[in-house]
C-alpha cells in the first residue's frame, strides 16, 4: 500500500499517525468522519465537532496533505447510537467503540477511502497488524504500549479490513506522539484525550437514552440475590453491572449491582463475591487468528476493556457462540460488554457476551 488515508479525529494521536506514515514514503490523505449532530447532543464535545474538524484540517495544512470531511451521521445513528440505546433498555452493557471500529471506522471510512483511490487506511489507534505466511491469514496484534492497547475494541476487523489497515502507533507511545506533535508544531500536540463516549460527552448514558428514545424509565426494586426486595431504584438503565457507588440508598454493607431484569424493571444487587463468575458465553463471533475453533484451547480472555487477561479455556460452541471457562473467577462480566480472545499478542478473536455461569 502506497496512498493511504488516515482517519483523523483531530486528536494528537491520529495526527502522528499522519506524521508517521509521512515520515515512512507514503503518499498521506486525512479524513474527518462527523458522526453526531450537536443538536442531539447537550455539549459541543462531540465527534466531528466543529473544533475537531477545524483542529484536523489545520493538521493537514501544516503537513501539506488532503483533507476530506465524510458526514456519516445518519449510518452512525442506525449502527452505533441506536444500538447502544437498545442494548441499554433490554438491560445490557454495551460498548459503543465497537460497533463504531465495526460500522464507521473499518467498514463505511475503508469502502470511501478504496473508493477514493487510496490503497488502505489507517487510524490513531494502538495496535499492529501482520501477515502470517503460515496460516495464509492477517493477524490483530497488541501494540508495543500494553498500557495503551486497543485491541480489545477491534477484534470485529475482518481478513479483507486487514488487508487494508496500517496502524503507525504500533511502536509509539503518548509521549512521544505528543513530543512528534510539538515538532511539527500541530495545533493538537497538547489537547487531552478524550474520556467519555463521544455522543455522551457529559456522561450521563440515561438521560441520553430517555432523551434519544423518548421513552421514561420508572423507579422499581432492588433485589437481593435470593430475590428479596430490600428497596427501590430509579430505573434499571440507570445502573451498570458492578457499580458500587450512587445506589440511593444506604444498605449497612459494601453492596453492588450484580444484574438488571429489564422485564421486570429490578435491579439485584449483591457482595463482591456474587460478581465473579467462571464460565462466559459469547455469540455474534469474529475470528481473525484462525478459521474456526477446534476443540480446546488454552488462551487469556478479557470481559471488559481496562482489565488485564485472565488464562483460560476455549472451545466452541454446537450454535456457533464460544465459552471460554476461566482458570480463576472474572470480576463483573455483563451481558453486551465483549469477550475478547489472545494468544499472547496475538488476538485471536471475539463476540458479545450472552451468558454468564457462575
Amino acid at each position: 500500500m502506497k496512498k493511504i488515508l488516515v482517519g483523523m479525529s483531530g486528536g494528537v494521536d491520529s495526527s502522528a499517525a499522519a506524521v508517521i506514515l509521512k515520515q515512512q514514503g507514503y503518499e498521506v490523505g486525512g479524513c474527518t468522519m462527523k458522526l453526531v449532530d450537536k443538536q442531539a447532543c447537550t455539549e459541543e464535545r462531540v465527534c466531528g465537532s466543529s473544533d475537531d474538524i477545524k483542529d484536523a484540517k489545520s493538521v493537514c495544512e501544516k503537513l501539506g496533505i488532503e483533507h476530506f470531511v465524510f458526514d456519516f451521521t445518519e449510518l452512525f445513528r442506525e449502527k452505533v447510537i441506536d444500538k447502544f440505546a437498545q442494548s441499554y433498555i433490554c438491560g445490557e452493557t454495551p460498548n459503543p467503540c465497537i460497533n463504531c471500529n465495526k460500522y464507521i471506522k473499518f467498514d463505511k471510512m475503508l469502502s470511501t477511502a478504496l473508493e477514493l483511490g487510496y490503497d488502505g487506511i489507517a487510524t490513531g489507534h494502538y495496535a499492529n497488524t501482520a501477515y502470517d505466511e503460515k496460516s495464509g491469514r492477517y493477524l490483530l496484534l497488541r501494540p508495543k504500549d500494553r498500557k495503551k492497547d486497543q485491541t480489545y475494541v477491534l477484534y470485529n476487523l475482518t481478513q479483507e479490513q486487514l488487508a487494508h489497515v496500517i496502524f503507525p502507533l504500533c511502536d509509539s507511545d503518548k509521549a512521544a506522539n505528543r513530543k512528534l506533535a510539538e515538532r511539527y508544531g500541530l495545533v493538537n500536540s497538547r489537547k487531552p484525550d478524550s474520556q467519555d463516549i463521544c455522543f455522551v460527552p457529559n456522561g450521563d448514558y440515561a438521560g441520553f437514552i430517555c432523551r434519544h428514545t423518548g421513552k421514561s424509565f420508572p423507579a422499581g426494586d432492588y433485589l437481593d440475590t435470593k430475590g428479596n426486595v430490600i428497596g427501590s431504584h430509579e430505573g434499571f438503565i440507570r445502573y451498570t453491572i458492578g457499580q458500587r457507588k450512587g445506589l440511593g440508598m444506604a444498605f449497612g454493607r459494601p453492596v453492588f449491582v450484580c444484574s438488571k431484569n429489564a422485564a421486570e424493571n429490578t435491579v439485584t444487587l449483591g457482595s463482591s463475591d456474587d460478581l465473579m463468575s467462571r464460565t462466559v458465553i459469547a455469540d455474534n463471533v469474529n475470528l481473525i487468528a484462525v478459521p474456526n475453533i477446534d476443540g480446546e484451547m488454552h488462551i487469556t480472555a478479557k470481559v471488559r476493556y481496562n482489565m488485564p487477561d485472565v488464562p483460560g479455556t476455549l472451545s466452541s460452541l454446537p450454535d456457533g457462540k464460544i465459552k471460554v471457562v476461566f482458570d480463576s473467577p472474572v470480576r463483573a462480566a455483563a451481558k453486551g460488554q465483549s469477550l475478547v480472545i489472545y494468544d499472547g499478542d496475538i488476538v485471536i478473536g471475539g463476540g458479545i457476551i450472552s451468558d454468564i455461569i457462575k
